[in-house]
């Protein structure tokens, strides 16, 4: 494609003069010549040019007025201007090259100048469009790659979750569950949406310690004994010791694959696994303090544990496990009415309630006979 110039000047003579001089290259170059600054503003908001041409001292609106505004605007800013001027004034000059001109030449214009001086900025204009075609292709490039690596790291985290979950109840879609009250509940309780989108991907872990857990015990189907129970306890603390910043093990990874002696140079842990491994230490602790591993009371627990606690008590009343059947939501609620102000934190209780016509929804969505392929995003 030829590359388009637009040349403008308020005197007719002095574009009949460069129609001739540039009569040569009009195979090369496509030439538009107007002697307006507001018409060639309509021309340059409705067709691209690759370089434009003009005077200084126009009637309509001066150059230097006419450069501002093409700076000014995203779709002209880039374009190389080549200012002619019959001025002295170097000054002049000066604030030209400083409002965004490309190059100077003075009136009357030596042709030989001026087709080698459109050639040099029509050459750079080029470079420039190639340089940016190419950093929006690498950014587009880095943005797919960016997607890969975070669905692939979310995939990793759900199959976790997935692998503790199999140990426990072999099928159902327990942990999805979990996780998608889990957001409903942050958002309804006033937390912002990264921390329900980080919650949301950080639930699914909770029980994840339980991988570590005897079969014997997990899947009793009666009571567990008080030795049993002291077992099934420690899942809390080995969930979080499995989900720890390992400092030797990042070290691993970042020396294989980037060459770094510190892991710490790479910025932070991981947020959404630093939230899952709180969520998988102090989701069993309890309002009032009754609960493990540590007793925390009321605000001592973690927001983000409160939420997942009543998440995952809901789904666990209602799905049927080894050791008993699923209850209706009725009884399931009201079983978790009675524990208000005891296991549970009161306003992220009443949140819960709020959402729960959205909970029905997923619920229903993500049922346990629903086949995995058939699962959808019910935002």
């Amino acid at each position: 494609m030829k590359q388009r110039i637009l040349f403008l000047d308020d005197e007719q003579d002095v574009l009949n003069s460069l129609r001739r001089i540039l009569r040569p290259q009009r195979h090369d170059w496509e030439m538009s010549f107007l002697d307006s600054p507001i018409k060639a503003l309509e021309l340059l908001t409705l067709e691209p040019f690759d370089a434009m041409v003009c005077d200084l001292n126009m009637p309509e609106m001066t150059g230097l007025d006419l450069l501002k505004r093409l700076q000014s605007n995203v779709n002209t800013n880039n374009m190389p201007v080549v200012v002619l001027t019959g001025e002295a004034d170097r000054s002049l000059k000066r604030v030209a090259l400083d409002l965004g001109a490309t190059d100077l030449l003075n009136k009357p214009v030596d042709g030989v100048d001026l087709v080698a001086r459109l050639r040099n900025v029509l050459r750079l204009k080029e470079y420039q469009d190639r340089l940016r075609d190419q950093n929006e292709r690498l950014e587009e490039l880095i943005s797919e790659r960016t997607r890969e690596l975070a669905a692939s790291r979310m995939e990793i985290i759900w199959r976790l979750a997935k692998a503790a979950e199999y140990r426990d109840e072999q099928t159902g879609h327990h942990v999805i569950r979990v996780g998608w009250y889990s957001r409903i509940i942050a958002k309804e309780v006033g937390a912002g949406t990264e921390f329900a989108d980080t919650v949301y991907l950080a639930a699914p872990l909770h029980d994840v310690g339980k991988i570590a857990i005897p079969d014997a015990i997990l899947r009793k189907p009666g009571r567990l004994n008080r030795d049993e129970w002291e077992i099934m306890q420690t899942h809390a603390k080995l969930g979080a010791e499995l989900l720890g910043d390992d400092r030797q093990l990042r070290q691993f990874v970042h020396e294989s694959q980037y060459g770094l002696r510190d892991a710490s140079s790479t910025g932070a842990t991981n947020p959404i696994l630093a939230m899952a491994r709180t969520i998988a230490l102090t989701h069993h602790e309890k309002w009032d303090g009754s609960g493990y591993p540590q007793g925390l009371v009321g605000d001592e627990i973690p927001l983000e544990s409160r939420i997942v606690a009543i998440a995952d008590v809901y789904d666990a009343l209602r799905i049927e496990r080894p050791y008993k059947m699923g209850f209706s939501e009725a009884k399931a609620l009201g079983i978790l009415e009675e524990k208000i102000g005891t296991h549970f934190d009161p306003s992220v209780y009443a949140a819960f309630v709020n959402g729960l016509e959205k909970i029905r929804r997923v619920e229903a969505a993500y049922a346990d006979t629903t086949d995995p392929s058939e699962l959808v995003d019910v935002r």
